[in-house]
């Protein structure tokens, strides 16, 4: 019993600290050092010898979408295209669907590659002028982009490039357009659901309610009415920003290349080899999925400086600007991964995992769900959470998937949408950055971010799994 204790205290400090705002990359290693202090187990060797082994065999593992994902976003955002494209959307709904417009500008960037982070600094100001405009409460802005930005886009569409799609692939040897026919009712229940949510209590705010809200909101932008089109004009750039389809063309071609690749092209070639010991003694099926995603990356950012060239005054910085964003979210990541390691090697955890693994005897999708969104939860990390259950169970879970008739492609597309639900909880920071670019404090715009990243993925989540487990198929 000391053993789970002393786990649950290390995951109490873990979450304590990161909502009080110290770094994940100092507490994971400390807090995992807490837990083997507390469990007798070795210090030194727990951190030499588990902690550092885990953390950088996930940064040789995915560290390389880490970069390219960074710099395609970076690359979006200094090209003017992820502005160009989010204009052109909301340019073409139209004043009177103000609200689809930004989820669906959201949606398509961060469905192309764009860093949510990057998504939320374009969008913004777009949404802060259409919902001047038609008078909505800027309140509802963060939920707003919440929705198109971090729920099925980065979860449940098949093909996504999100890292939360890549990191099952190793593991269960699928790829990134694993049940695709799950991934789209998923998406289409939060997309549907969250529109409700956000519609319902956008039209239940009185004129003079908006008026209050809106004046209190420190640092609220004036209006913008000049920037942004009604529905059939042509927006006036305030500096030369690409034409739609130019801005659109990087995420096409990381969408499609990437099918083609996994699809069709990659298993033409005789990858035997993979089975040597310089290789890691691997299977392709393990790799096609990570590597079709890097190729496309690498061809869509090839083309967007061969085509934007003259629009990115400097390259050089813009390269240099997205290499340093991917740093930081790939060690925190990895950070959360050796933490894992660490919990997973005291003897408190055997008594965790067979808790979880019995949860629902004969349908490892719902102790996987339930387990997955757990660790999201707990780290505020829907890709850290993901990690450490992989890391930890992931192996447990195909076999027992094997035994229980479940495809590998659905225990993937299970995984990346379970990692959807509770990572949204006040202390993840994808939240906070988004509050924080919007102007906006937890007490004044988490109650609906909540309702559409957090309960409505779940219920997405919950409403696929029976669907599976009623029939049986993807």
């Amino acid at each position: 019993m000391t053993g789970i204790v002393s786990i649950l205290l290390a995951l109490g400090l873990l979450i304590y600290l990161s909502w009080r705002g110290l770094p994940v990359l100092l507490l994971a290693p400390l807090t995992a050092l807490v837990a083997a202090l507390f469990s007798a187990a070795p210090l030194m060797a727990s951190y030499t010898q588990i902690f550092m082994p885990a953390m950088g065999g996930f940064l040789v593992q995915f560290f390389p979408l880490f970069l390219l994902g960074a710099l395609f976003g970076k690359l979006m955002e200094d090209s003017g295209s992820a502005t160009a494209l989010s204009q052109w959307i909301v340019g073409k709904l139209g004043q009177a669907n103000t609200i689809p417009a930004v989820v669906i500008a959201c949606a398509v960037l961060t469905y192309g590659g764009v860093s949510l982070f990057v998504v939320a600094f374009a969008v913004y100001p777009i949404a802060a002028a259409l919902f001047e405009r038609a008078k909505l409460p800027f309140e509802l802005i963060p939920a707003v982009i919440a929705l198109g930005a971090f729920t099925f886009t980065m979860t449940a569409m098949p093909g996504t490039p999100a890292i939360q799609n890549a990191i099952p692939i190793p593991y269960f040897g699928t790829t990134a357009f694993a049940a695709p026919g799950i991934g789209i009712i998923a998406s289409a229940l939060m997309l549907g659901l969250g529109l409700v949510w956000i519609m319902r209590r956008a039209s239940g705010w009185d004129r003079a309610e908006r008026q209050t809200a809106m004046a209190s909101v420190t640092g609220a932008p004036a209006p913008m009415t000049s920037t942004l089109p009604d529905a059939g004009e042509a927006a006036p750039p305030a500096s030369p920003l690409p034409p739609p389809w130019l801005a659109g063309l990087p995420i096409m071609l990381v969408i499609s290349i990437n099918l083609v690749l996994a699809g069709v092209v990659l298993p033409l070639f005789d990858t035997g080899y993979l089975a040597a010991a310089r290789y890691g003694s691997i299977s392709f099926q393990s790799v096609k999925g990570v590597w079709a995603i890097l190729i496309a990356l690498v061809v869509a950012i090839t083309a967007m400086i061969a085509f934007n060239h003259r629009r990115l005054a400097n390259l050089r910085h813009t390269l240099e600007a997205g290499t340093t964003a991917a740093a930081m979210p790939a060690l925190s990541t990895a950070a959360l991964v050796g933490f894992g390691a660490v919990i997973a090697s005291l003897p408190g955890f055997t008594i965790i995992r067979d808790l979880v693994l019995g949860i629902a005897p004969g349908n490892p999708l719902i102790s996987l769900a339930v387990a997955v969104n757990i660790l999201a939860g707990i780290t505020g990390s829907a890709s850290g959470g993901m990690s450490i259950a992989l890391q930890t169970l992931g192996a447990t879970y195909l076999e027992l998937g094997a035994a229980a008739g479940v495809h590998p492609d659905l225990l993937h597309r299970i995984t990346a949408i379970a990692t959807g639900g509770l990572d949204a909880l006040p202390h993840n920071g994808a939240v906070i950055t988004v509050l924080a670019v919007c102007k906006m404090t937890h007490k004044q715009a988490y109650k609906d971010v909540f309702v559409v990243a957090c309960v409505i993925p779940v219920i997405a989540l919950v409403a696929v799994i029976m669907l599976a487990g009623v029939t049986g198929s993807f």
